[in-house]
């Protein structure tokens, strides 16, 4: 077990954790071949943990958050197969399919909360992190491809990423990430990961307002 840290906050990891990979904050966004964009949902970072019947939801830092989000539990359950760990942001959505960030945080919504998962590090005992992302994400839509209740996959696009963006602040998202489509999985930050964000999201508010 290992001790994670940030903002000198220290949680101990739980059995089975793997530190997820992490987007590094950016200004502007890449543009060129080899980059697909994936809408950002302001929610919380969750890795899902299946094997055989048991079923373990870490966050970020490898806080155990199991039974907190029964849903994703029973949703995880159901795609045939042996072993799974997926990588996502658990949120609950208004009617108009954008995540509401106070409804999550409040902790009286817990059965609602769904997972948008984006990346699969593990399919039967089969590490996935060594393969290139657009085999992961073809593997997790194939595993998705029965739409569940309380897992959706979390699509990406290769059009011009600016414009991306930009439809992503129009529609109040909080950002886009965009990824390097021929990236390992690797734990920690990475460059591979850009992270931009929209100004006028509530997830913007509140870093300013510093309620979170």
């Amino acid at each position: 077990m290992r001790w994670l840290s940030r903002d000198d906050i220290f949680v101990r990891s739980a059995p089975g954790f793997i530190e997820p990979c992490l987007p590094t904050p950016s200004q502007r966004v890449p543009i060129g071949s080899g980059w697909v964009y994936e809408i950002k949902h302001d929610g919380y970072r969750l890795m899902v943990r299946k094997t055989g019947d048991a079923v373990r939801i870490y966050t970020r830092r490898g806080a155990d958050w199991t039974k907190r989000f029964p849903r994703i539990v029973s949703s995880v359950r159901k795609p045939q197969a042996e072993s799974v760990l997926l990588d996502g942001e658990g949120v609950i959505c208004g009617d108009n399919g954008l995540a509401i960030f106070d409804k999550l945080h409040s902790k009286l919504n817990d059965e609602r909360v769904l997972l948008y998962a984006f990346d699969l590090l593990e399919l039967n005992s089969d590490d996935c992190r060594r393969v290139l992302l657009d085999e992961r994400k073809s593997r997790l839509r194939k595993l998705l491809r029965k739409r569940t209740d309380g897992i959706l996959y979390n699509d990406h696009m290769e059009s011009d990423g600016q414009l991306v963006f930009e439809h992503a602040c129009q529609f109040g998202c909080e950002g886009i990430v965009a990824k390097r489509s021929d990236s390992l999985y690797r734990s920690g930050r990475s460059k591979s990961w850009p992270k931009i964000k929209n100004p006028k999201s509530p997830a913007m508010r509140r870093i300013e307002e510093k309620t979170f």
